[in-house]
C-alpha cells in the first residue's frame, strides 16, 4: 500500500532538487511501486501571510502518515521547515531526512551538505525517544529505497 507523505524542503533554493524525488515514481511502473503518494501541491503556494501559508501547510499535511524532510544546503534554518516537523510530529507522521546537496539543481551544480534539522529536538511517543532517520539519496540510492525509507518511518510512530 502506498503511503502519502508531505515533502518538506526549502522551496527557493531546492524546489529543482525537490522535484527531482518527490516525480522519481513517474519512471516506476505506478505509485503503489514507488512505496509513496505526494500529498502537497506546492505549485499552487504563493507568497502569502505567515498564518496563510501555516493554514496551507496545515491543509497539506491532513490524510498524510509520513513526512519527508529533503535536506539541501539551508533547510535547517526555514521556519516553516521548522514548522512542519513540529505540526507533523504532533499529528503523529513519521519522520524522515533526505540530504539532496548531491543532486544537481537546474544550472548542474549540487550544494553543500546542510545541517540536519532534526538537531536540537527530542522525539518521543508513548515514553519513547525516537531517533529520526537521515539517509543521502545519491549515497544510499534513494531512488530505489524511498519507498522503504517512507514505510520504515511511518512504522516506527506506529502508522
Amino acid at each position: 500500500m502506498a503511503r502519502r507523505v508531505f515533502f518538506s524542503f526549502h522551496y527557493e533554493r531546492d524546489i529543482w532538487r525537490a522535484g527531482q524525488i518527490r516525480n522519481s515514481w513517474v519512471t516506476k511502473p505506478d505509485r503503489e511501486s514507488a512505496g509513496f503518494w505526494d500529498a502537497a501541491s506546492w505549485e499552487e503556494v504563493k507568497r502569502k501571510g505567515d498564518e496563510a501559508i501555516k493554514r496551507w501547510i496545515d491543509r497539506q499535511l491532513e490524510g498524510t502518515s509520513v513526512t519527508a524532510v529533503l535536506i539541501g544546503s539551508e533547510t535547517a534554518d526555514r521556519k516553516y521547515v521548522q514548522y512542519e516537523i513540529k505540526k507533523s510530529w504532533e499529528i503523529g507522521n513519521g519522520l524522515l531526512g533526505i540530504y539532496i546537496h548531491n543532486l544537481k539543481d537546474s544550472n548542474g551544480r549540487a550544494d553543500l551538505k546542510g545541517k540536519s534539522p532534526f538537531d536540537g529536538y527530542t522525539f518521543r511517543r508513548n515514553d519513547n525517544i525516537v531517533t529520526i532517520a537521515t539517509y543521502d539519496w545519491t549515497y544510499n540510492n534513494g531512488y530505489d529505497n524511498l519507498g522503504a525509507w517512507i514505510e520504515n518511518a511511518a512504522r516506527q510512530v506506529g502508522r
